[in-house]
């Protein structure tokens, strides 16, 4: 999904969505002639032994829109479906600098997902703990990436070092 074009006067701002209700809440926003933005990112959930990637909100509960305050009944976004309550800082809507969410936007690749840097680096030989799998609480010795958002690490098994690939979610430092 990528970032509407805000009509002259139009300020982004934002809503507190239901649970799980960013998509619909931005329809329902649409349908009243406000752009609604929701950035989204593909999540790791793990299911069973099975791990999957599926989109999700970057920002659970919330949603970007756009509104001329003094042009517009903006008021009636707090009754849209979806929507919980406006973030309001006294009585008026808080405004969202253009530019963090154009930054944000400008990350997405062309199925509107946005793309995040790794979160978590380590220097070679940096001690780590693996947090989940087949070896869940084994500590090894970081020494570099692998393939496919994977790292590699040595691991301390039945005496000896064992080079071994894992997710980079499973390795937090020790």
């Amino acid at each position: 999904m990528t970032l509407p074009v805000l009509m002259p006067g139009q300020r982004w701002y934002v809503a507190f969505t239901q649970s799980n209700a960013e998509l619909r809440a931005a329809a329902h926003l649409r349908n009243q002639d406000f752009p609604a933005y929701v950035p989204r990112f593909l999540k790791r959930r793990r299911a069973g032994r099975r791990v999957e990637h599926v989109p999700a909100a970057l920002f659970p509960r919330y949603v970007f829109f756009g509104a001329d305050l003094d042009r517009q009944r903006w008021r009636s976004v707090n009754g849209t479906i979806g929507v919980s309550h406006l973030v309001c800082h006294g009585e008026r809507p808080t405004a969202i600098d253009q530019a963090i969410l154009s930054t944000i936007a400008a990350r997405e690749d062309e199925h509107g997902l946005v793309h995040l840097a790794p979160a978590r680096t380590f220097r070679p030989g940096q001690a780590v703990r693996v947090t989940e799998g087949i070896f869940a609480d084994h500590l090894g010795l970081y020494e570099g990436l692998g393939d496919q958002d994977r790292v590699r690490i040595l691991l301390d098994l039945l005496g000896r070092k064992v080079r071994v690939l894992i997710e980079t979610e499973a390795v937090a430092a020790a």
